[in-house]
């Protein structure tokens, strides 16, 4: 287990999402790159940019949001997370989340063309 600067228990979270998905950390290629955008000297000195590819699918994640490269790491296996399971075809939270958006949007539309009509 790697040792990421979070929780335990989003550490633990994060292994068992990985094992229910089928990535195991050896099947993992990690790159480190400089980040752009703010950051400062902090940026333009340390590779904090994770470059992530999962070597069975051939899908390769790129993170660098945040500043330190252990959050960086840790995030960027949650996105290849997503990833695999958008390509396995699983609904992820983000795709259900969305899916709502839209049917609430088109319930309100349907609505609005209703009273308009009256």
């Amino acid at each position: 287990m790697k040792n990421f600067p979070v929780t335990e228990k989003k550490r633990e979270e994060l292994y068992t999402q990985m094992k229910a998905v089928g990535i195991h950390e050896e099947d993992l290629e990690e790159k480190f790159i400089r980040s752009s955008g703010p950051g400062g000297q902090n940026a333009n000195k340390v590779a904090t940019c994770v470059v992530l590819k999962h070597l069975p699918t051939k899908l390769e994640v790129k993170y660098d949001k945040e500043r330190t490269q252990g959050l960086n790491r840790f995030f960027a296996r949650r996105k290849l997370i997503e990833a695999v399971q958008e390509q396995l075809g699983v609904k992820t939270a983000k795709q259900i989340k969305i899916n709502k958006s839209r049917k609430q949007k088109a319930r309100r539309k349907r609505r609005s063309n209703s009273s308009c009509e009256n």
